[in-house]
């Protein structure tokens, strides 16, 4: 996914987080600076759904307008990613029986 606020905000002429920021705070939604400059001007590691909701109504946007689908992006796992590496049968431990019995101190 590809975070497109900072365009979505643009095409409403916010150009400036800090007014954007002063928007989300008149409708109930504070956020700190630092928040705020990840918001504007990158990748979020997260967004909350409640804060999804007030800055769509803010922008007048759907979902749809700040999160883009990259589905190129994601890799397809092979048989090889899938075959498990304790599969290989040249590990070279070979186990020993249990007899539920300790050896002797050396």
């Amino acid at each position: 996914m590809r975070w497109n606020l900072r365009l979505a905000a643009a095409s409403r002429s916010i150009w400036k987080a800090s007014e954007l920021q002063r928007m989300l705070a008149e409708h109930g939604l504070a956020i700190s600076s630092g928040k705020m400059s990840g918001l504007w001007s990158g990748q979020p590691v997260s967004v909350k759904l409640s804060d999804l909701d007030v800055i769509c109504a803010v922008l007048d946007c759907g979902v749809d307008e700040l999160l883009i689908p990259e589905p190129d992006k994601v890799t397809k796992k092979t048989d090889e990613q899938s075959t498990p590496a304790a599969a290989s049968t040249n590990s070279g431990i070979t186990p020993r029986p249990r007899s539920g019995r300790s050896l002797p101190p050396v």
